[in-house]
Protein backbone atom coordinates (compact mmCIF):
# COMPACT_ATOMS: atom_id res chain seq x y z
CA UNK A 1 0.00 0.00 0.00
CA UNK A 2 1.32 3.34 -0.52
CA UNK A 3 1.09 6.68 1.12
CA UNK A 4 0.88 10.20 0.93
CA UNK A 5 0.78 12.00 3.83
CA UNK A 6 -0.52 15.37 3.98
CA UNK A 7 -1.24 17.85 6.74
CA UNK A 8 -4.39 18.35 8.94
CA UNK A 9 -5.91 20.68 11.15
CA UNK A 10 -6.58 19.23 14.35
CA UNK A 11 -10.41 18.68 15.66
CA UNK A 12 -12.13 19.71 12.33
CA UNK A 13 -14.85 16.94 10.39
CA UNK A 14 -13.06 15.27 8.02
CA UNK A 15 -14.94 13.03 4.92
CA UNK A 16 -13.60 9.39 3.89
CA UNK A 17 -13.80 9.84 -0.19
CA UNK A 18 -13.08 7.43 -2.53
CA UNK A 19 -11.48 7.66 -6.60
CA UNK A 20 -10.60 5.31 -9.47
CA UNK A 21 -7.80 8.36 -9.86
CA UNK A 22 -5.58 9.78 -8.16
CA UNK A 23 -5.47 13.39 -10.57
CA UNK A 24 -8.83 14.07 -12.56
CA UNK A 25 -10.59 11.61 -10.80
CA UNK A 26 -13.92 12.61 -9.00
CA UNK A 27 -13.50 12.06 -5.41
CA UNK A 28 -16.88 10.15 -3.72
CA UNK A 29 -18.03 10.74 0.30
CA UNK A 30 -17.95 7.13 1.87
CA UNK A 31 -20.52 8.13 5.08
CA UNK A 32 -20.71 10.15 7.47
CA UNK A 33 -18.09 12.88 8.27
CA UNK A 34 -15.29 11.66 10.81
CA UNK A 35 -12.99 13.83 13.11
CA UNK A 36 -9.08 14.55 12.01
CA UNK A 37 -6.75 14.94 14.92
CA UNK A 38 -3.72 13.06 12.87
CA UNK A 39 -3.07 13.62 9.37
CA UNK A 40 -4.73 13.27 5.95
CA UNK A 41 -3.94 10.62 4.41
CA UNK A 42 -4.19 9.82 0.47
CA UNK A 43 -3.33 5.97 0.10
CA UNK A 44 -4.34 2.98 -1.97
CA UNK A 45 -4.93 -0.43 -2.23
CA UNK A 46 -3.06 -3.59 -3.47
CA UNK A 47 -3.98 -4.42 -7.25
CA UNK A 48 -3.71 -7.37 -9.11
CA UNK A 49 -3.31 -7.11 -13.28
CA UNK A 50 -6.91 -5.99 -14.82
CA UNK A 51 -8.26 -4.45 -11.37
CA UNK A 52 -8.93 -0.87 -11.21
CA UNK A 53 -7.12 0.77 -8.67
CA UNK A 54 -8.77 2.69 -5.78
CA UNK A 55 -7.34 5.77 -3.95
CA UNK A 56 -8.69 7.07 -0.24
CA UNK A 57 -8.10 9.98 1.41
CA UNK A 58 -9.29 12.17 4.23
CA UNK A 59 -10.76 15.35 2.98
CA UNK A 60 -11.65 18.45 5.32
CA UNK A 61 -15.39 18.58 5.58
CA UNK A 62 -16.24 22.25 5.11
CA UNK A 63 -20.00 22.05 5.72
CA UNK A 64 -20.81 24.05 8.88
CA UNK A 65 -19.70 22.82 12.48
CA UNK A 66 -23.16 22.72 14.68
CA UNK A 67 -22.78 23.93 17.95
CA UNK A 68 -22.96 21.11 21.25
CA UNK A 69 -25.90 19.42 21.29
CA UNK A 70 -27.15 20.02 17.66
CA UNK A 71 -26.77 18.27 14.46
CA UNK A 72 -26.41 19.62 11.13
CA UNK A 73 -29.71 18.93 8.51
CA UNK A 74 -27.90 19.71 5.30
CA UNK A 75 -30.00 21.56 2.60
CA UNK A 76 -31.75 19.55 -0.45
CA UNK A 77 -35.24 18.92 -1.67
CA UNK A 78 -37.85 16.07 -0.14
CA UNK A 79 -41.07 14.88 -1.03
CA UNK A 80 -43.11 16.00 2.23
CA UNK A 81 -45.86 13.83 3.33
CA UNK A 82 -44.85 11.18 1.02
CA UNK A 83 -45.56 7.67 3.04
CA UNK A 84 -47.99 6.11 1.01
CA UNK A 85 -50.37 7.14 3.68
CA UNK A 86 -50.74 11.08 3.97
CA UNK A 87 -51.67 13.09 1.17
CA UNK A 88 -51.10 15.72 -1.06
CA UNK A 89 -47.13 14.99 -1.31
CA UNK A 90 -45.33 18.46 -2.35
CA UNK A 91 -41.76 19.00 -3.48
CA UNK A 92 -40.12 21.17 -1.15
CA UNK A 93 -36.38 22.80 -0.71
CA UNK A 94 -35.43 23.75 2.55
CA UNK A 95 -32.13 25.07 3.09
CA UNK A 96 -29.93 23.79 5.77
CA UNK A 97 -30.09 24.51 9.30
CA UNK A 98 -29.03 22.98 12.89
CA UNK A 99 -31.71 21.24 15.20
CA UNK A 100 -31.23 20.27 18.63
CA UNK A 101 -30.21 16.93 19.15
CA UNK A 102 -32.89 16.63 21.77
CA UNK A 103 -36.44 17.58 23.50
CA UNK A 104 -36.15 20.42 25.71
CA UNK A 105 -35.88 19.07 28.92
CA UNK A 106 -37.35 20.59 31.85
CA UNK A 107 -34.20 21.11 33.50
CA UNK A 108 -32.70 23.30 30.71
CA UNK A 109 -36.61 24.57 30.24
CA UNK A 110 -36.30 25.98 34.18
CA UNK A 111 -33.08 27.19 34.04
CA UNK A 112 -33.84 29.64 30.77
CA UNK A 113 -37.21 30.65 32.23
CA UNK A 114 -35.32 31.66 35.89
CA UNK A 115 -33.09 33.62 33.43
CA UNK A 116 -35.46 34.95 31.83
CA UNK A 117 -37.87 36.63 34.90
CA UNK A 118 -34.59 38.80 35.31
CA UNK A 119 -34.55 39.92 31.50
CA UNK A 120 -38.58 40.90 31.14
CA UNK A 121 -40.14 37.78 30.34
CA UNK A 122 -42.49 37.59 33.04
CA UNK A 123 -45.25 35.17 31.97
CA UNK A 124 -43.21 32.00 30.35
CA UNK A 125 -45.02 28.98 31.83
CA UNK A 126 -43.21 27.17 34.66
CA UNK A 127 -43.79 23.79 32.75
CA UNK A 128 -44.15 19.70 34.05
CA UNK A 129 -41.88 16.99 33.28
CA UNK A 130 -42.14 13.23 34.72
CA UNK A 131 -38.49 13.37 36.07
CA UNK A 132 -35.32 14.32 35.96
CA UNK A 133 -34.08 14.51 31.97
CA UNK A 134 -37.46 14.14 30.65
CA UNK A 135 -38.92 16.29 28.16
CA UNK A 136 -41.01 19.63 29.62
CA UNK A 137 -44.58 19.50 29.08
CA UNK A 138 -47.38 21.83 29.14
CA UNK A 139 -45.89 24.48 27.43
CA UNK A 140 -48.22 26.38 24.74
CA UNK A 141 -47.15 28.28 21.94
CA UNK A 142 -46.54 31.51 22.81
CA UNK A 143 -44.32 30.09 25.93
CA UNK A 144 -41.89 28.57 23.97
CA UNK A 145 -41.47 30.97 21.40
CA UNK A 146 -41.05 33.31 24.24
CA UNK A 147 -38.91 31.04 25.71
CA UNK A 148 -36.82 30.41 22.72
CA UNK A 149 -36.34 34.48 22.78
CA UNK A 150 -35.16 33.98 26.16
CA UNK A 151 -32.67 31.51 25.55
CA UNK A 152 -31.48 33.31 23.01
CA UNK A 153 -30.51 36.27 25.13
CA UNK A 154 -28.64 34.15 27.68
CA UNK A 155 -26.45 33.24 25.08
CA UNK A 156 -25.61 36.33 23.59
CA UNK A 157 -27.79 35.79 20.61
CA UNK A 158 -30.17 37.80 18.53
CA UNK A 159 -33.51 36.70 19.30
CA UNK A 160 -35.62 35.34 16.22
CA UNK A 161 -39.20 36.43 17.25
CA UNK A 162 -40.49 40.46 17.34
CA UNK A 163 -43.60 42.27 17.86
CA UNK A 164 -43.48 46.17 16.30
CA UNK A 165 -39.55 45.28 15.91
CA UNK A 166 -39.03 44.95 19.62
CA UNK A 167 -37.96 41.28 21.39
CA UNK A 168 -41.14 39.38 21.88
CA UNK A 169 -40.86 39.03 25.91
CA UNK A 170 -44.53 38.91 27.25
CA UNK A 171 -48.73 38.01 26.38
CA UNK A 172 -50.30 36.33 23.60
CA UNK A 173 -49.57 38.54 20.77
CA UNK A 174 -48.58 37.22 17.26
CA UNK A 175 -44.79 37.79 16.50
CA UNK A 176 -43.03 37.76 13.21
CA UNK A 177 -39.69 36.28 13.05
CA UNK A 178 -36.25 37.22 11.81
CA UNK A 179 -35.33 34.83 9.86
CA UNK A 180 -32.03 36.03 9.16
CA UNK A 181 -31.23 35.88 13.53
CA UNK A 182 -28.72 33.67 15.14
CA UNK A 183 -31.05 32.81 17.37
CA UNK A 184 -33.50 30.11 18.38
CA UNK A 185 -37.01 29.60 17.19
CA UNK A 186 -38.89 26.48 16.23
CA UNK A 187 -38.67 24.39 13.11
CA UNK A 188 -40.89 25.59 10.62
CA UNK A 189 -43.39 22.50 9.54
CA UNK A 190 -41.33 21.45 6.32
CA UNK A 191 -38.05 21.69 8.42
CA UNK A 192 -39.81 19.42 10.85
CA UNK A 193 -40.38 16.82 8.42
CA UNK A 194 -37.43 16.97 6.64
CA UNK A 195 -35.57 16.16 9.46
CA UNK A 196 -37.40 13.37 10.96
CA UNK A 197 -36.87 11.35 7.80
CA UNK A 198 -33.46 11.49 8.41
CA UNK A 199 -32.29 11.02 5.03
CA UNK A 200 -34.62 8.34 3.81
CA UNK A 201 -37.42 9.04 1.29
CA UNK A 202 -40.88 7.84 1.44
CA UNK A 203 -40.36 5.83 4.77
CA UNK A 204 -43.40 6.05 7.42
CA UNK A 205 -41.07 6.57 10.29
CA UNK A 206 -37.43 7.97 10.82
CA UNK A 207 -35.91 4.38 10.65
CA UNK A 208 -38.50 2.53 7.81
CA UNK A 209 -42.23 1.59 7.54
CA UNK A 210 -42.97 -0.71 10.50
CA UNK A 211 -42.60 0.42 14.61
CA UNK A 212 -41.98 -1.03 17.66
CA UNK A 213 -41.78 -0.56 21.57
CA UNK A 214 -38.24 -0.93 20.60
CA UNK A 215 -37.93 2.17 18.95
CA UNK A 216 -40.03 4.81 20.06
CA UNK A 217 -42.47 5.52 22.82
CA UNK A 218 -46.04 5.41 22.17
CA UNK A 219 -49.36 4.02 22.67
CA UNK A 220 -49.29 0.55 20.80
CA UNK A 221 -52.62 -0.75 18.98
CA UNK A 222 -53.94 -3.60 17.32
CA UNK A 223 -55.44 -1.07 14.17
CA UNK A 224 -52.05 -0.55 12.52
CA UNK A 225 -50.40 -3.07 10.15
CA UNK A 226 -46.73 -1.19 10.36
CA UNK A 227 -47.16 -1.48 14.46
CA UNK A 228 -45.62 -4.40 15.74
CA UNK A 229 -45.29 -3.94 19.23
CA UNK A 230 -46.69 -6.70 20.05
CA UNK A 231 -49.24 -5.59 22.51
CA UNK A 232 -52.98 -4.44 22.49
CA UNK A 233 -54.26 -1.36 23.56
CA UNK A 234 -51.11 -0.86 26.15
CA UNK A 235 -48.30 2.00 27.07
CA UNK A 236 -45.16 1.72 26.64
CA UNK A 237 -43.97 -0.99 29.25
CA UNK A 238 -41.22 0.35 30.76
CA UNK A 239 -42.19 3.82 31.05
CA UNK A 240 -46.11 3.46 32.16
CA UNK A 241 -45.17 3.85 36.04
CA UNK A 242 -46.27 6.33 38.55
CA UNK A 243 -48.91 8.73 37.56
CA UNK A 244 -48.81 10.23 33.24
CA UNK A 245 -47.30 11.48 31.79
CA UNK A 246 -45.51 8.32 30.65
CA UNK A 247 -42.73 9.95 28.92
CA UNK A 248 -39.06 8.34 28.28
CA UNK A 249 -35.83 10.63 29.11
CA UNK A 250 -34.80 12.06 26.04
CA UNK A 251 -32.18 10.06 23.93
CA UNK A 252 -34.01 6.30 25.28
CA UNK A 253 -34.17 5.45 21.75
CA UNK A 254 -31.78 5.65 18.93
CA UNK A 255 -31.37 8.24 16.31
CA UNK A 256 -32.41 8.75 12.91
CA UNK A 257 -29.83 9.17 9.88
CA UNK A 258 -29.09 13.17 10.93
CA UNK A 259 -28.55 11.85 14.84
CA UNK A 260 -31.64 13.03 16.11
CA UNK A 261 -33.56 11.29 19.11
CA UNK A 262 -37.16 11.32 19.34
CA UNK A 263 -38.45 12.67 16.30
CA UNK A 264 -41.33 9.40 16.51
CA UNK A 265 -43.22 9.28 19.91
CA UNK A 266 -42.40 10.76 23.21
CA UNK A 267 -43.93 14.00 23.23
CA UNK A 268 -45.30 16.36 20.57
CA UNK A 269 -43.24 19.10 19.39
CA UNK A 270 -44.79 22.95 17.98
CA UNK A 271 -43.64 24.32 14.92
CA UNK A 272 -43.81 27.65 13.82
CA UNK A 273 -46.50 26.95 10.95
CA UNK A 274 -50.06 28.22 11.65
CA UNK A 275 -51.74 24.61 10.00
CA UNK A 276 -52.78 24.87 6.16
CA UNK A 277 -54.11 22.60 4.04
CA UNK A 278 -51.53 21.82 1.54
CA UNK A 279 -52.18 20.94 -2.24
CA UNK A 280 -49.80 19.77 -4.56
CA UNK A 281 -48.53 21.92 -6.88
CA UNK A 282 -45.16 23.80 -7.98
CA UNK A 283 -42.19 23.30 -5.90
CA UNK A 284 -41.69 25.23 -2.89
CA UNK A 285 -38.29 26.57 -0.95
CA UNK A 286 -38.48 26.96 2.69
CA UNK A 287 -42.37 27.06 3.35
CA UNK A 288 -43.17 28.88 6.40
CA UNK A 289 -47.18 28.42 6.19
CA UNK A 290 -50.23 30.52 5.93
CA UNK A 291 -49.95 34.22 7.47
CA UNK A 292 -52.48 33.39 9.95
CA UNK A 293 -54.74 30.91 11.42
CA UNK A 294 -56.36 29.57 14.31
CA UNK A 295 -54.25 26.49 15.38
CA UNK A 296 -50.26 25.77 15.02
CA UNK A 297 -48.95 23.08 13.66
CA UNK A 298 -47.72 20.14 16.29
CA UNK A 299 -45.31 17.13 15.07
CA UNK A 300 -44.41 13.50 16.37
CA UNK A 301 -46.66 12.34 17.86
CA UNK A 302 -46.69 11.46 21.78
CA UNK A 303 -46.22 8.45 24.17
CA UNK A 304 -50.04 8.50 24.41
CA UNK A 305 -50.91 8.80 20.69
CA UNK A 306 -50.98 5.42 18.45
CA UNK A 307 -48.45 5.10 16.33
CA UNK A 308 -49.83 6.60 13.98
CA UNK A 309 -49.21 10.06 14.91
CA UNK A 310 -45.46 9.11 15.00
CA UNK A 311 -45.37 8.93 11.17
CA UNK A 312 -43.05 11.30 9.32
CA UNK A 313 -45.98 13.20 7.49
CA UNK A 314 -48.73 13.11 10.30
CA UNK A 315 -50.02 16.52 10.96
CA UNK A 316 -51.43 17.71 13.78
CA UNK A 317 -52.15 21.24 15.39
CA UNK A 318 -53.70 22.91 18.49
CA UNK A 319 -54.90 26.12 19.13
CA UNK A 320 -51.42 28.23 20.52
CA UNK A 321 -52.73 29.23 23.84
CA UNK A 322 -53.13 25.64 24.20
CA UNK A 323 -50.48 23.70 26.49
CA UNK A 324 -51.32 20.32 25.08
CA UNK A 325 -51.32 18.55 28.78
CA UNK A 326 -48.99 16.12 29.11
CA UNK A 327 -48.10 15.58 25.23
CA UNK A 328 -47.03 18.90 24.12
CA UNK A 329 -43.26 20.04 24.24
CA UNK A 330 -40.59 21.43 21.62
CA UNK A 331 -36.94 21.40 20.02
CA UNK A 332 -35.40 24.19 19.25
CA UNK A 333 -33.44 25.57 15.71
CA UNK A 334 -30.83 27.89 14.66
CA UNK A 335 -30.44 29.00 11.02
CA UNK A 336 -26.75 28.67 9.63
CA UNK A 337 -24.48 31.38 10.30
Amino acid sequence: MNLTVQPSVAGRSYQLQHSDALEGGTWLSLGEAVIGDGNNLVMTTPYPPGVTRRFFRLALDSSPVAPDGFVLIPAGSFQMGQDGIATPVRTVNVSGFFMAKYETTKELWTEVRAWGRTAGYTDIAPGLSKAVGHPVEWVTWYDVVKWCNARSEKENLTPCYRIGGATYKTGTNVPDCNWNANGYRLPTEAEWEKAARGGLIGKLFPWGDSISHIQANYYATSTNGYDLSGLVENFHPTYAVGATPYTSPVGSFAPNGYGLYDMAGNMKEWCWDWRDTYDTGDTQTDPRGPASGSTRVVRGGSWGDNAGYSRCAMRHSIVPVGSYGGTGGLRVVQGLP
